[in-house]
């Protein structure tokens, strides 16, 4: 993936154009709807502010937008184990486990959950990013649970909008630690890239997007944990594990949010819980996030559809263990 920088200064001849246009006939490279999703989402900016694909620009207007470009990469199909939970002509609903990256990229070209579709599926439709055909949506490489894939251009097409407009809705189950005091809340806090950290994404609010989490409380465990049902209203990379740490109750085994480390777990979590903290990181080598339902509406049945996931076999053991606590 490579950084593209789009940057011009509005002529005279160009003045009244909306932006979006401006950008289109301005050789940005990008189709019409990816290029009003990044206006949107505030990667184009008119003289340094966010604007709106119909804003009509001026002369003398500086328009900047930095986006990425994905550099071909040969996929490679690859006849391995799948959990399918439904199939139809239009969509595969897979039970994704640990381990299981959901698209080739640099560095990691094979054992996917694409190179696995690749080897079943003569073809699967593809978006811009063609790098990924079928995918409408991920999980993180060590959460587990539902993931949906689009066989037919329609499904492609519905379902990739649901998510986009939040009609489609995903459930996940997570077990964080200490004593979450509110039996339910909504985090609203935006999501960027950290700031020093590059691979990490943080709570900030420079050149970040907005995004909220519900979560509710299922049963806590004394100071100890805290077992959540999560519903995401937006989408953003790591929200639920970026906002679990933010809440100040990370994700347990989560390595990269403060849900693996001793030390930090003990500023959470009463000392006398300290011999329980290590037998829970042995149980569990991974964030304790599981996607345990998926509702969309299916374009071809014409109906919404649900689906459900149990536990896998690490997080019930955890949960086997914190209930004889």
């Amino acid at each position: 993936m490579k950084k593209k920088i789009f940057e011009r200064v509005v002529s005279k001849k160009m003045e009244n154009t909306r932006l979006d246009v401006y950008l289109l006939t301005g050789g940005i490279g990008l189709s019409r709807s990816r290029t009003e999703k990044l206006i949107k989402e505030g990667g184009v900016l008119v003289n340094g502010k966010r604007s709106k694909p119909g804003y009509k620009v001026k002369e003398g207007d500086h328009i900047y937008a930095e986006f990425a470009i994905y550099e071909p990469i040969k996929l490679i199909a690859q006849d391995l184990p799948l959990s399918v939970v439904y199939e139809d002509e239009d969509v595969i609903v897979i039970d994704k486990p640990k381990g299981l990256v959901v698209h080739p990229a640099k560095g990691n070209l094979a054992g996917t959950l694409v190179n696995i579709l690749l080897a079943r599926y003569k073809k699967l439709p593809t978006s811009e990013q063609k790098q990924r055909p079928g995918i409408v949506h991920r999980l993180d490489k060590d959460t587990t649970g539902l993931i949906v894939v689009a066989k037919s251009e329609r499904a492609l097409l519905s379902i990739s909008r649901q998510l986009e407009d939040k009609t489609a809705k995903r459930t996940y189950m997570a077990f964080v630690w200490g004593n979450v005091p509110v039996d339910e809340g909504i985090v609203d806090a935006p999501i960027g890239r950290h700031p020093v950290e590059r691979t990490k994404m943080a709570v900030t609010f420079f050149h970040s997007r907005n995004a909220i989490t519900h979560f509710k409380v299922i049963k806590r465990y004394g100071d100890l944990a805290t077992k959540l049902e999560i519903k995401l209203e937006t989408g953003r990379t790591h929200q639920i594990r970026v906002h679990m740490e933010h809440m100040g109750y990370p994700i347990i085994g989560d390595d990269t949010y403060s849900g693996r480390e001793p030390r930090k777990i003990l500023h959470i979590v009463p000392p006398k819980y300290k011999s329980h903290i290590v037998d829970i990181l042995n149980i569990i080598d991974r964030q304790a996030l599981h996607a345990a339902k998926l509702t969309f509406f299916h374009p071809g049945l014409g109906r919404r559809v649900s689906f459900e996931a149990e536990l896998p076999d690490d997080m019930q053991r955890l949960e086997d263990y914190l209930d004889r606590i």
